[in-house]
């Protein structure tokens, strides 16, 4: 179907993302307690893993010259370095050898063509015990482990589809179910069976059709809370499906989604706290709902005829 003319320049709003994400990259170090026993890993290892999977995928979908592949190329090295090239993926899976969270960041970084040998040869010996694959993990986290395997060169240790089905989404459960919890499991599901949008075909039919169903509604739930985050993480999930949905049935959503990007390209997570109040946008709130909405824009423009840049389109910093 052909998009309408005026649609929103999900390219220039995925260029404004980046920018901020690149001038505010110093929110994304591992600081000197990484390996420390009680660091929160949410507040370090998570969103540098987090940077470099959304800048692998803004890589992979772009042609290196243009300003979103260069500047995902750019903050791409700058995790990695974090990670002094690696080596700290080898020495936190010494410190935990049945943690799967190095393997799922050092994953990002491998589908980026960044790799640290000696980790991989130490990984090999841990994923051949019983205990790797019996590790009790919530359904959509086995999946990502099991991408995470075929990522790196590991023979994953179960099949992807027999995964699927034992998550909230594979179920197909009543679209009238959907809230929060469901609707970030149900995008990651998506997420590790299209390894991050790259692979397409990745999503089941009776999946796929269940999406194209219910996606414009519960987008325009999002859309309705200013829930920014997981409006991204859905339409990122649009662009990601066998067949996205036609550009009418998301278009609400990318117009809301960039009225919400300040100038200066940062998103907040949520447009309003709980109490009505207004979410400042500091870093710890804005972080990864940018990143997402580099990540979602950047599919949806790869896969747009117009390549994402739509003619007569306003662009206020990112408002469409």
């Amino acid at each position: 179907m052909t998009a309408p003319a005026a649609t929103t320049d999900v390219r220039r709003l995925a260029e404004s993302a980046l920018g901020w994400l690149s001038d505010n990259r110093a929110g994304f170090r591992l600081g000197d307690d990484a390996l420390e026993p009680d660091a929160d890993v949410n507040g370090s290892w998570k969103p540098l893993g987090e940077l470099a999977q959304m800048c692998a995928c803004v890589r992979r979908h772009t042609r290196p010259g243009t300003v979103l592949h260069d500047t995902a190329s750019d903050l791409l090295r700058h995790a990695w370095r974090e990670t002094r090239d690696g080596a700290l993926f080898l020495d936190v899976q010494r410190l935990e050898p049945w943690a799967t969270y190095p393997l799922e960041v050092y994953a990002a970084f491998t589908s980026g063509g960044l790799r640290h040998p000696a980790y991989e040869e130490f990984l090999t010996g841990i994923v051949r015990t019983r205990s790797w694959r019996t590790t009790e993990l919530l359904p959509n986290r086995r999946l990502s482990i099991l991408n995470s395997e075929r990522r790196t060169g590991i023979t994953p240790h179960e099949a992807a589809g027999t995964a699927l089905r034992r998550t909230w989404l594979g179920a197909l459960p009543e679209p009238w179910a959907f809230e929060r919890t469901a609707g970030y499991t149900l995008t990651h599901v998506v997420y590790h069976l299209t390894d991050w949008g790259h692979d397409v075909r990745g999503v089941p039919a009776d999946v796929a059709a269940y999406l194209d169903t219910w996606l414009p509604a519960w987008l325009d739930s999002c859309v309705e809370t200013q829930h920014w985050d997981l409006c991204g993480e859905l339409l990122a999930v649009a662009a990601s499906l066998p067949g996205p949905p036609a550009p009418e049935a998301t278009e609400d959503a990318w117009r809301a989604l960039a009225r919400a990007q300040r100038p200066t390209g940062e998103i907040t997570e949520v447009g309003r706290g709980p109490h009505g109040e207004e979410v400042p946008a500091v870093f710890v709130n804005c972080y990864h709902s940018t990143l997402v909405a580099a990540f979602a824009a950047t599919l949806t423009a790869a896969r747009r005829p117009d390549g994402g840049r739509a003619a007569g389109a306003t662009h206020r910093g990112a408002q469409g």
